[in-house]
């Protein structure tokens, strides 16, 4: 009678048993598949540009004009997110510049941005995307001109756009690398001498760009 009831109570308890078992493992296994699953859309990173023939057209309302253009290079940092497999958006901030002499007349610019760019791309064997990009946002342009005429020196926030084609290379799930060709008009610069406006620079360039990333996930 007792080895019955020990039978019985051990009938009982197994079924509770094995339920949290199958508990733990399920949990153990979800926790598993989430770590190795751990999707990394955020990044942040920085990004060299080579500027080819950057132009500041300066144009006096007199009717002359020079055109500076110079082969300098920029810098810059970048942070996105990867809304979904084919778009992604960042903010993107850079600096770059060109200083020269030409005609006796001294030219120093400075440009800084700061763009809102999005992205779309397609993804091939998880490791190389060529994408396609627009961004807009606004540039504080600097510039000093020392002239026989006179000096000026003149600052201006202004709208700026730019295009992008290029490729992204994933190392790994932690490193992407990124090669692209921009077009990007910076802004127009006006100039004041003896309190009138007396030019106007227009800021654009073509310029390539190499770049690398750090990708992260949010929980």
């Amino acid at each position: 009678m007792k080895k019955i009831a020990v039978i019985l109570a051990c009938m009982v308890a197994m079924p509770a048993v094995a339920e949290e078992y199958i508990d733990d493992y399920d949990s153990y296994d979800f926790y598993e598949y989430e770590t190795q699953n751990t999707k990394r859309d955020n990044y942040v990173g920085l990004r060299i540009h080579k500027n080819e023939h950057i132009a500041f057209k300066y144009d006096m309302h007199d009717g002359g004009n020079s055109t500076i253009r110079k082969d300098n290079w920029g810098f810059g940092a970048v942070v996105g997110n990867r809304l979904s497999d084919n778009v992604k958006i960042e903010f993107e901030t850079l600096y770059t510049g060109a200083e020269k002499s030409k005609r006796g007349t001294d030219y120093n610019y400075d440009v800084w941005a700061n763009m809102l760019n999005v992205y779309l791309f397609k993804e091939y064997a998880g490791a190389i995307a060529p994408y396609a990009g627009l961004g807009i946002g606004f540039a504080s342009i600097w510039g000093d001109i020392d002239a026989p005429y006179g000096h000026m020196s003149d600052s201006v926030f202004d709208l700026s756009y730019q295009i992008m084609l290029g490729v992204n290379f994933a190392l790994n799930d932690r490193i992407d690398l990124n090669l692209g060709v921009k077009y990007q008009y910076y802004g127009k610069l006006e100039h004041e001498l003896h309190d009138k406006e007396f030019a106007i620079t227009d800021v654009d360039a073509t310029e390539f760009y190499f770049g690398a990333v750090y990708k992260f996930g949010l929980k």
